[in-house]
């Protein structure tokens, strides 16, 4: 039986580790040795007809995402992963699959739209508190609450996608896309919406702070964009004007939304500021813990990409169907639910219209 032509090496792995497969599980799957999958990943054999169907089957990927052309790895060694050590490979692998995947897609999106240009300052230099508000003012929000997190970083060239059940260990992650100069962004979409907030700030500031890092990983670079995310969400100023001082959980309940935030968070930011005492900042934390730090009070509306939402509504307004762009990329429609925060069925009504066409006669897309 002659080798299939033109079989990616690279799509394959791809596809197992999004399905959070082992080579062993895979290869009992379709009736290999362990030594065949491996020779497939590492592009030492090819496989033959019968055996690409097989794992097609199996992956649920389309053939012809097997066969196509290979696909950038994801680069783990300078994502942003929390807790790397103590997290399983099999999570791992998910996340950085789901990364490439967004690679893709994002491509696809560049060749269709024209986005905002990258504007986020590299600021390794200055301490969290210090970078955000630099930030801040370079990007003209002064004390000013945060709407959403999302389509800020989004309006600033940032790319945003979403985790979904098969990352749940995963709050979010980042990185500089390599040789590109765009920074990527996954937020899990299973955490409370003031969670994800946090999260988006919290990579914004390895962004920021950790860009030359080449493993920004441990527990002083997470410190470091802890205290950048609250310093960010949170303005020491505005904080300082209208949280109320010694406050009740009750009071921090209704305060909270004025940030978009957890009320644990508000307490952490408020302890910090001098705002509770020691006593009071453990009294509080004490009666979120018996209630569940789960359950979130006044919880706020889930935050999604802007930018998705117009594409998709653009999209469809040319007779664009979600399945045309699944077959573009030779994936599975389900994966592109995945990476859109579920706007893939529904998007948002009057989401459709670029504002403007650029001379490359591409939609330019206004974030706002």
């Amino acid at each position: 039986m002659s080798p299939v032509k033109g079989f990616s090496p690279t799509r394959l792995s791809l596809a197992r580790r999004r399905r959070g497969m082992t080579k062993k599980a895979l290869s009992d799957a379709i009736g290999v040795s362990v030594k065949s999958i491996t020779e497939y990943e590492a592009g030492r054999q090819n496989p033959t007809p019968q055996t690409v169907s097989a794992l097609a089957e199996v992956l649920n990927f389309p053939k012809a995402f097997l066969a196509a052309g290979d696909l950038e790895e994801f680069p783990v060694e300078v994502a942003s992963f929390r807790a790397l050590s103590t997290m399983s490979s099999r999570q791992r692998n998910q996340a950085t699959a789901a990364g490439e995947l967004a690679f893709q897609l994002s491509d696809w999106i560049d060749a269709q739209f024209g986005l905002p240009g990258v504007d986020i300052p590299k600021l390794t230099d200055l301490g969290p508190s210090a970078a955000a508000d630099v930030v801040r003012r370079h990007w003209g929000l002064g004390e000013k609450s945060v709407h959403n997190m999302i389509h800020l970083l989004e309006a600033h060239g940032a790319r945003v996608f979403s985790l979904v059940e098969e990352c749940r260990e995963v709050d979010a992650f980042s990185c500089w896309r390599p040789g590109t100069g765009v920074p990527f962004v996954f937020l899990n979409t299973k955490k409370t919406a003031e969670h994800s907030r946090m999260d988006a700030a919290h990579e914004l500031g390895h962004l920021v702070l950790h860009w030359r890092h080449e493993t920004p990983r441990g527990r002083e670079v997470e410190l470091e964009a802890n205290a950048f995310a609250s310093a960010f969400l949170m303005p020491q100023a505005s904080v300082i004007a209208s949280a109320p001082f010694g406050a009740t959980l009750g009071q921090i309940d209704e305060t909270k939304s004025k940030w978009g935030v957890s009320s644990l968070a508000l307490i952490y930011r408020m302890h910090k500021l001098g705002l509770l005492s020691d006593w009071q900042y453990r009294s509080l934390c004490i009666a979120i813990g018996k209630r569940g730090r789960a359950l979130e009070v006044n919880g706020i509306e889930r935050e999604a990409s802007q930018v998705l939402a117009k594409v998709l509504g653009v999209a469809r307004a040319e007779g664009i169907s979600r399945n045309d762009i699944a077959r573009d990329l030779m994936i599975p429609v389900a994966e592109l639910d995945k990476l859109m925060f579920g706007l893939v069925p529904t998007v948002v009504a009057g989401s459709g219209q670029p504002t403007s066409s650029g001379r490359d006669g591409r939609p330019h897309l206004r974030v706002v």
